[in-house]
């Protein structure tokens, strides 16, 4: 049988850990009571020997414990409710079952009534237990609240929405014979209530819903102020007193997407132009896409506020669970019945007696069937509780398929190539061939690799990474998934590896048989391009998604598995640049002619490789610019100044590879080591939160989820070392062609098992400060936004 304490931790919500009781030390206290008494009954007994009297102490004490086992034992403690400074007994007013809603400040505080034989400690244990009760008690209070307000202004943001909506329908049929497309709209901006799903306002459908009679701006602005809200902007200031507007209401939709940035400037310099006042006379516009992202955002909303429900009603039931079970942990080594009492405290105190929570628990699956699921419960309860996928062994079994397969498959290339002498220097054109393909297949799969360990090591911490990343937990990979993509990638790179090894021993001519990686090459990028709903296509969209927003850095938000992913690319430099080299491998014809100097000496290569060098950097230091731009953050721009630096680096480091004089020897030196002290920095600092000298744990940081604290201060020297691998650039050692090649795929992996390495800390650093804001839901931005309209 499980024991509580493994249960309860299992079970809690990671981000709300610090609100939940603290069983474990409850259990101390409970410890201490069964030691003191323990001790007591062995100084009794070896100290004063035996006594005449000994015989009627003994029919005392057992009749007064039959007698006071009989009942409830009321006399033991009593607990009182202090609310105000006015103390109450909170056991009288057990009875009541109508709470007063003004209670929000009530204090419990618990006296013994009767003498404990250990009574030190059963006041410690009882003092602790208030503490937790009173704790529990203002953090379900604090979140009902919270929740609540979240829920009336869901609610007013719904109204809104079907007013509106309304006006829309009935101008669209009042005027279905003169609707036509335009591109102007009364409200600017554009998004949608998934950081990834499209709602940009391109190609939306726009109605003229201007008469002669009516304008439908009349009939918004009466929707809107049903609902308390003046809508006003430039077109009808002149209708308020003095000029001046009490209130303007827009559809605000975040730009996180490229297209909704763009679409947002457009909005706006259409705003301008059709609400000029000049043109007062010409037609109003409502943008029919617009209110459709506007209702994904609030259902979105409506989603999570039901699962910030669920994950507070869930909170109640665990911790009253743990105050039972402390309870009769304390009758069971006091050999009292104290806790009866207590316990009818515990169940009318407001985190147990409060049915808000379920109440609006129920009243947003009405909401969500009638308006958002065409009153089909089945459909709203795949969007309000989605089941979670069953982990199949069948995907254990295929992972340890590939993993043999590839070992023998290696196994057999190595054997291969050794006895064709393949790797010597008479063979230069296979190196050429083989190395930059294959090294780009092999530095994917060792990320995919590390990948797959993050998920494990996340998942085993507890580190609730799909809510980091805003991943759905539907669709989002899990460790055993990464570690079947990465060992099925790999078996079929070095099953393509022996099959052009093979024929080209055969007598088959380079021409045909370089075409083989080209080939594999096109069908990597077919399948990540597949429209079809086959091997993980929420993933593959995803990661095309989160691409496209980094090459866009500036243009849009920038969301927390933007920069991770980006982070990613600067350590992947050298796979970028292998992806040129096999680009103009193909592209310019050398797998036919065998002539590969064509690549490295052209003046355009060149210039791309410091591009390619640069442009990880560089969007990772846009994706800091746009941070500070959003938050105001200075940090950011400091964060900023490290890719920078990175960057002059990288360069100085392509420059001296070609022009190796002192004084690009002495330049490389000087902003290698200041990059490198920089990153090194901003790793343990700001990253990882460690290296703080008044924290509890020496130079690391107050929270750890780790319990050995070797394993930081090993992880430390870890990535200090392989941040240095840039000295290899410097030390220009003189090995042959293939050593150099191997001795740079080495360097780069080492990079790769860094990053990954880095990955770890760097998430459990957020989620601790996750932990420490008590977040555990994402807040949804809502479309209709009140703005201050005075200019």
């Amino acid at each position: 049988m499980v024991k509580f304490s493994k249960e309860l931790e299992a079970q809690l919500i990671p981000e709300w850990k610090d609100a939940f009781v603290n069983y474990w030390q409850l259990k101390k206290n409970v410890k201490k009571i069964k030691l003191s008494k323990r001790q007591k009954q062995t100084h009794e007994t070896h100290d004063f020997g035996v006594s005449i009297f000994d015989t009627f102490r003994f029919v005392a004490r057992k009749f007064s414990h039959k007698f006071l086992a009989a009942g409830d034992k009321p006399g033991a403690i009593q607990v009182k409710k202090i609310i105000g400074g006015e103390q109450r007994n909170a056991e009288a007013e057990a009875e009541a079952d109508n709470e007063n809603e003004e209670e929000a400040n009530e204090i419990y505080q618990t006296e013994l009534v009767q003498l404990f034989p250990e009574e030190d400690e059963v006041k410690a244990f009882f003092q602790r237990l208030d503490e937790e009760l009173n704790k529990v008690n203002l953090f379900y209070r604090t979140k009902e609240s919270e929740f609540i307000e979240r829920g009336e202004v869901l609610n007013k943001q719904l109204q809104i929405l079907l007013d509106l909506k309304k006006v829309l329908l009935d101008r669209r049929r009042k005027n279905l014979s003169s609707v036509k497309s335009i591109n102007a709209e009364i409200f600017p901006s554009s998004y949608s209530s998934s950081p990834r799903s499209d709602c940009s306002a391109e190609n939306s459908d726009e109605f003229n819903v201007t008469t002669p009679e009516t304008s439908p701006r009349d009939d918004v602005i009466a929707a809107l102020e049903r609902n308390g809200i003046n809508f006003v902007n430039s077109a009808t200031r002149s209708k308020m007193k003095n000029g001046k507007p009490k209130m303007a209401m827009r559809i605000d939709i975040p730009a996180t997407t490229p297209a909704r940035a763009i679409s947002t400037l457009t909005s706006m310099l259409w705003e301008d132009l059709v609400n000029n006042p000049k043109k007062e006379g010409q037609g109003d516009f409502i943008n029919k896409k617009k209110i459709q992202c506007a209702e994904k955002m609030i259902r979105g909303a409506f989603v999570e506020l039901y699962r910030g429900l669920g994950l507070l009603k869930n909170y109640s039931s665990l911790n009253m669970l743990a105050f039972t079970k402390i309870l009769k942990k304390f009758d069971k080594v006091s050999s009292q019945q104290a806790s009866a009492s207590y316990l009818k405290v515990v169940k009318r105190s407001h985190f147990i007696s409060s049915d808000k929570v379920v109440r609006l628990m129920d009243e947003v699956e009405s909401i969500f069937t009638k308006h958002f699921a065409n009153n089909d419960r089945k459909k709203t309860m795949k969007f309000l509780r989605p089941q979670q996928p069953k982990s199949s062994h069948m995907i254990t079994f295929f992972v340890g398929l590939f993993t043999g397969c590839f070992v023998t498959l290696f196994s057999v290339y190595a054997l291969l190539a050794h006895f064709s002498g393949m790797f010597s220097a008479t063979e230069a054109a296979y190196m050429e061939t083989v190395y930059p393909v294959f090294s780009m297949f092999a530095l994917l799969s060792l990320h995919l690799f590390m990948y797959g360990c993050n998920l494990f090591l996340w998942k085993s911490t507890r580190i609730n990474y799909n809510f980091i990343f805003e991943f759905s937990p539907t669709t989002a990979l899990k460790y055993r998934d990464a570690f079947l993509i990465c060992t099925c990638f790999m078996t079929a790179v070095v099953g393509a590896m022996v099959i052009h090894l093979l024929l080209r021993s055969s007598g088959f001519s380079a021409g045909q048989v370089d075409a083989i990686p080209g080939i594999l090459l096109l069908i990597f990028i077919a399948l990540l391009v597949c429209p079809l709903n086959i091997f993980y296509r929420p993933t593959r969209y995803c990661f095309l998604r989160i691409v496209r927003n980094i090459l866009c850095s500036p243009f849009c938000k920038v969301l927390m598995v933007d920069f991770f992913m980006a982070d990613q690319l600067t350590s992947q430099i050298p796979l970028l640049r292998h992806m040129e080299s096999t680009a103009c491998y193909f592209l310019a014809g050398s797998f036919r002619t065998q002539q590969f100097e064509i690549c490295k000496s052209g003046k355009l290569y060149r210039q791309l490789a410091y591009v390619i060098s640069f442009s990880p950097y560089y969007w990772r230091a846009m994706q800091c610019a746009r941070r500070w731009f959003d938050e105001c953050d200075k940090n950011h721009l400091a964060n900023l100044g490290k890719y920078v630096s990175a960057m002059v680096a990288a360069g100085a480091r392509l420059t001296y590879a070609t022009q190796p004089t002192q004084l690009w020897m002495i330049i490389v030196l000087v902003t290698s080591v200041v990059a490198t002290f920089y990153q090194l920095y901003w790793d343990f600092v700001k990253d990882w939160g460690l290296l703080n000298p008044k924290s509890r744990n020496p130079w690391l940081r107050d929270d750890l989820i780790l319990k050995n604290k070797s394993i930081y201060y090993l992880s430390i020297v870890l990535n200090l070392v392989l941040r240095v691998a840039w000295v290899e650039a410097v030390m220009r050692f003189n090995v042959g062609m293939v050593e150099s090649r191997l001795l740079d795929f080495s360097l780069a992996s080492l990079e790769v098992i860094r990053r990954g390495h880095w990955n770890f800390y760097r998430l459990e650093n957020e989620h601790l400060n996750n932990v420490g804001k008590f977040r555990a839901v994402k807040t949804v931005p809502l479309p209709f936004r009140e703005t201050d309209s005075d200019g």
